[in-house]
């Protein structure tokens, strides 16, 4: 099974803002406890930390902590060398950042006037090599969220980047639409997922319409696209995040399966010769 380290928009999917792109940065001052967050703090200018600038090739891995948030971002050196997602990446580590600081200084400042305590929210993305073939970058991301509820929330993004055009894509932007990859993995995403949900529950699972015992479509999860021989695409991965498919308890599934007949008959044409079948 692949292992994805994960939903955004270009291709992630967790609602949250936090995890959706906006631009900037945010002071790095030394963190204090979180009830102690003074006033005139929360209410200054915001002061941008700069991350140093990577160098070509190496892999990116950035950490602030202040008063007010814990941000983590990394992306590996496969990525970092490749200019076009090395400047997508940055953007998008950029925009996170902001997000998060404007947020957090607007939950602090909050909870300063209800005379709460603030605990420092924190978002982490950290960006994995799927699989890199000859034309392809397949990655997928883990991303990680805390804002001060009763738990933090995780989940998954992925994104391909097609070297040849020197443009990212979505893993759903390979086929004929994410209505013909659903169905052409449908059937057995949902008795993999079964049975996954059936060992950690202790029992059968007796499908129905309703949550938590329905067959969720694989194509509204996140789906990665992997590899055994380097050369094609011949594995799919749907990576489920808390919630979708049962309770929190049950954590993430990761499902992967072979590409088949029925998938190489969903894939755009102009995309098959990258796509072989897998065992």
């Amino acid at each position: 099974m692949m292992k994805a380290r994960v939903i955004l928009m270009a291709g992630m999917v967790l609602s949250s803002p936090l995890f959706l792109s906006a631009c900037g940065g945010a002071g790095d001052a030394p963190s204090q406890s979180a009830s102690a967050v003074p006033s005139a703090a929360i209410n200054a200018t915001p002061t941008h930390a700069a991350a140093p600038a990577p160098t070509p090739g190496e892999a990116r891995k950035v950490k602030i902590a202040n008063d007010f948030f814990e941000f983590d971002y990394s992306y590996p050196a496969t990525a970092a060398g490749i200019p076009g997602l090395k400047s997508w990446l940055e953007a998008d580590m950029g925009k996170q950042q902001s997000r998060l600081a404007k947020e957090a200084r607007a939950a602090a400042k909050e909870a300063k006037n209800d005379n709460f305590p603030f605990r420092p929210w924190a978002n982490g993305v950290d960006w994995k090599v799927v699989t890199d073939l000859p034309g392809w970058l397949s990655l997928s991301a883990t991303l990680y969220e805390d804002s001060g509820g009763a738990h933090p929330n995780h989940g998954y993004a992925a994104l391909l980047w097609d070297k040849g055009a020197e443009q990212q894509r979505k893993a759903e932007d390979l086929f004929i639409d994410k209505a013909a990859l659903s169905a052409a993995i449908r059937e057995p995403f949902c008795a993999a997922l079964d049975k996954e949900r059936a060992k950690r529950r202790g029992e059968p699972v007796v499908r129905s319409n309703e949550w938590p015992n329905n067959c969720i479509d694989p194509a509204a999860s996140t789906v990665i696209l992997g590899s055994s021989d380097r050369a094609h695409f011949n594995r799919i991965g749907i990576l489920v995040g808390p919630y979708e498919a049962g309770a929190y308890a049950e954590g993430d599934y990761e499902i992967t399966l072979p590409v088949d007949a029925r998938v190489m008959a969903a894939v755009r044409p102009e995309y098959r010769a990258v796509f072989a079948a897998g065992k």
